[in-house]
């Protein structure tokens, strides 16, 4: 059973970064496709980045492009999302999700309903 665990959100100011990081165990990490997604209070769940099992292709939300980036550690079982430039309009629960093993990359996984196993959530809140 895969398991993901995120760690790193908290408390910044605008302008600031955080680097959240997420933990995945339970089955072989490099078969998946993994991403972050984030929940802000009333609002849908919204995909914020993405990254293929080889590390080597990247998708991003336009609001974050530029800001954020999405990156993994096959060796440690991890995948990160360094966030600079943090807005408060980034304030959200961050959620580190796995796609379905040996997933085809034809087009960047951006839906959750593409994403099979998803983490606890980390709460980040940027304040201005």
């Amino acid at each position: 059973q895969v398991q993901l665990v995120e760690s790193g959100g908290g408390l910044v100011q605008a302008g600031g970064s955080l680097r959240l990081s997420c933990a995945f165990s339970g089955r072989t990490f490099s078969s998946y496709n993994m991403g972050w997604f984030r929940q802000a209070p009333g609002k849908e769940r919204e995909f914020v980045a993405t990254i293929r099992w080889r590390g080597d292709i990247t998708y991003y939300l336009d609001s974050v492009k530029g800001r954020f980036t999405i990156s993994r550690d096959n060796a440690k079982n991890a995948v990160y999302l360094q966030m600079n430039s943090l807005k408060p309009e980034d304030t959200a629960v961050y959620y580190c999700a796995a796609d379905s093993p040996g997933s085809m990359w034809s087009n960047p996984p951006r839906s959750p309903a593409e994403y099979e196993y998803w983490g606890q959530g980390t709460q980040v809140t940027v304040s201005s």
